[in-house]
């Protein structure tokens, strides 16, 4: 389901590269233990070009480039706003947000995830009842924008790993209602094709614009989109 691989700790910075991100198709050396769709989709990976200029620009992932496109459209990040990212591993949604000038943000995740200074970051289940509280807390108020990465182990069973995306898309949609200010937004992956009614019509009764957006980083064939949701009407 999900078109990037099981995220990492980084363990020290991207190295070389260029601005362009452009290199010579490779190859790897061995597939020695790999079925042949992971030999292909690690090839794949390696010669992705917005995964290349990733590492080329010091972004932890390409996802990056998603969320970058993402704020273009709607502009999300400001000075002033304050930013919850769930789902934040490995952290390039928070190097955007603080590149373009937010200061006030807060990200939580399973995973350890290095230091993205100014971000406060909770390596903890956001599913936890004590979570959200922290959350606010650490952040100092209501957020202008919730955005969710937020992805479950899949157990390969398409319907099951669906509905647990959905699930997720849910109780992030559900924290959006219950913490964001009056006029702030809610940004979450899906993916075309889920059970994703219900949650956009709950979305409508609470945002006056509930979109679909997919970025140019996405890949082609992937499934992948976003559930954009702007102009929050209260509680």
């Amino acid at each position: 389901m999900n078109d990037e691989p099981p995220r990492k700790r980084m363990v020290k910075p991207p190295a070389g590269g260029n601005e362009s991100g452009r290199a010579k198709p490779a190859r790897l050396k061995t597939a020695f233990g790999r079925t042949p769709s992971q030999q292909a989709w690690l090839e794949r990976q390696i010669n992705d070009p917005f995964s290349a200029k990733a590492r080329a620009l010091g972004y932890r992932s390409r996802a990056a480039f998603k969320i970058s496109e993402i704020d273009e459209k709607f502009h999300f990040f400001r000075k002033g706003a304050r930013v919850i990212d769930l789902g934040c591993a490995p952290g390039g949604w928070l190097q955007i947000a603080v590149e373009r000038g937010v200061t006030q943000l807060v990200g939580v995740d399973l995973l350890p995830v290095d230091p993205v200074a100014p971000a406060h970051i909770l390596e903890m289940d956001f599913t936890d009842p004590s979570c959200p509280p922290k959350l606010i807390e650490l952040l100092g108020g209501a957020p202008d924008l919730v955005m969710s990465d937020m992805a479950p182990n899949t157990v390969g069973h398409r319907e099951t790993d669906h509905l647990r995306i959905v699930g997720l898309i849910e109780i992030g949609a559900e924290f959006a209602i219950e913490v964001l200010k009056p006029g702030g937004a809610f940004v979450a992956k899906a993916f075309q094709g889920g059970e994703t009614a219900e949650v956009i019509a709950r979305l409508k009764k609470h945002f006056d614009k509930v979109v679909h957006f997919k970025p140019k980083a996405s890949r082609s064939d992937s499934s992948e989109v976003f559930l954009v949701a702007t102009g929050f009407k209260g509680r």
